[in-house]
């Protein structure tokens, strides 16, 4: 059955697929050995078993029953920067925007730019309310709407050596102590609130003019050292990389980076890498080359699984600019969704920019949104649309048998539970984690 699946996936994605991409791109992805593949690990690593039993309120098994499990939210991650809350021109974009957000989405990325939340030194902008600055809202915005909505939130950044205030000092030691200052405000205000951080973002790409730069970017491991005692061990601290770190050689580098940084005992609990194409002819390159190899790109992903710590997709554009673009943007979203997806310690996938016109100055050339400047959604939405909330998301019937047991395999998340016993619908919450389910359901007389 599982093969005729990835045949008919294979057939569907090559009908739909526009002459844009390369060949060899189209024969790799297309490859159903690369399929099987990606389709044995979200089976392995993103699915699990249920085993409830239905019992009536004396505790006794009620067998025959009629039960409906369905999927309403998922344990992954699936993320895009809500960089623009609150900051569009009308009301119906706004809609449109929290609306399109909500339908794909249960992850947003927060931002922390320092020279947004300290502008000049001392005046912070943590909180409501604040002067505009655009893409750039005062964290504390998204408490309440993440709440609501029953979204995860990371911060983004806590160091980096770019887009920070003019005032910062060029001294090391003076700069070492306001990132502590810094890390002190964040911890004090939104630990346990927020419970992912970037704490560090693209050392290895650092310039020497950095006043934190060594060649060995020890400041990494000093960051973690510092950041760590100040948020709850819950909370996932994140190392994040540019591009090139998802392929070999380059991620040969950074994967021994992570590696001295947990010899030296530094609380790296999460690895990102970023996927940014902000042209098309970066993109179109970027296809037709090596690096663009799924098993090449899996058997990374899995050399980072060793680690044993959750890895993210943290910040991607796919462009959308130029000749039948659109579809080629649909046709990259879907091969390389699923292939994050399937990555065996992935846990969380980060689009960047949810709509054309709200990048920074120079990338919105791309059109690298899943939704165009009116906010409405183009294929690459619609194709996301039905991996989360088609295909990975699991509707199953079942039978109680006389010992009042049923159970299904589904996709890792919440579930609603109908059970129809003696002429009466009831309904249950129940929460399918790694560790499987395993439970009574007990009806009311």
């Amino acid at each position: 059955m599982r093969i005729l699946q990835t045949i008919l996936l294979v057939c569907l994605t090559a009908a739909v697929a526009s002459a844009a991409a390369p060949e060899n791109y189209r024969s790799e992805w297309r490859d159903p050995a690369v399929n099987a593949r990606i389709d044995r690990n979200i089976e392995k690593y993103r699915k699990g078993d249920a085993a409830l039993t239905v019992v009536d309120a004396a505790g006794k098994p009620v067998g025959g029953a009629e039960v409906e499990f369905s999927q309403v939210s998922h344990k992954f991650l699936f993320g895009c920067n809500a960089f623009v809350l609150g900051q569009l021109e009308t009301d119906e974009l706004e809609r449109r925007y929290e609306e399109g957000f909500m339908k794909l989405f249960n992850f947003a990325t927060v931002p922390f730019y320092w020279h947004a939340t300290e502008p000049a030194q001392g005046e912070l902008r943590y909180e409501e309310p604040a002067a505009d600055i655009w893409r750039r809202p005062p964290p504390a915005r998204f408490l309440p709407w993440a709440e609501k909505h029953r979204i995860t939130l990371k911060g983004h950044p806590l160091l980096w050596h770019a887009y920070n205030p003019s005032w910062l000092p060029k001294d090391a030691d003076e700069l070492r102590k306001l990132y502590q200052k810094r890390f002190r405000e964040i911890a004090s205000r939104f630990g346990g609130k927020i419970n992912i951080f970037d704490v560090v973002n693209e050392s290895l790409v650092c310039p020497q003019s950095y006043p934190l730069f060594t060649p060995d970017r020890d400041y990494v491991r000093w960051a973690f050292q510092e950041a760590a005692p100040l948020f709850p061990e819950t909370t996932t601290l994140m190392i994040n990389e540019v591009t090139s770190y998802n392929f070999l050689p380059s991620s040969n580098r950074y994967f021994e980076q992570v590696k001295t940084l947990l010899a030296q005992g530094a609380q790296v609990r999460g690895i990102g890498f970023q996927y940014h194409y902000f042209r098309r002819e970066a993109l179109d390159k970027h296809l037709a080359g090596r690096n663009c190899s799924p098993n090449r790109m899996l058997d990374v992903y899995e050399q980072f699984g060793r680690f044993d710590l959750p890895l993210y997709v943290t910040e991607i554009t796919i462009p959308s600019a130029g000749e039948e673009g659109e579809e080629l943007q649909a046709e990259v979203v879907r091969d390389h969704y699923r292939l994050w997806f399937s990555a065996p310690r992935m846990a969380g996938i980060t689009w960047w920019n949810l709509g054309d016109g709200t990048a920074v100055k120079g990338e919105n050339e791309a059109k690298g949104g899943l939704m165009d400047e009116e906010l409405k959604p183009k294929a690459a939405y619609r194709a996301l649309d039905e991996l989360i909330n088609q295909q990975w998301k699991t509707h199953a019937t079942a039978k109680t048998d006389e010992r009042g047991v049923c159970g299904f395999r589904g996709f890792y998340g919440k579930y609603t539970v109908k059970v129809v016993a003696e002429g009466k619908t009831q309904q249950f919450e129940v929460d399918l984690a790694e560790d499987g389910l395993a439970g009574q359901l007990v009806l009311k007389p």
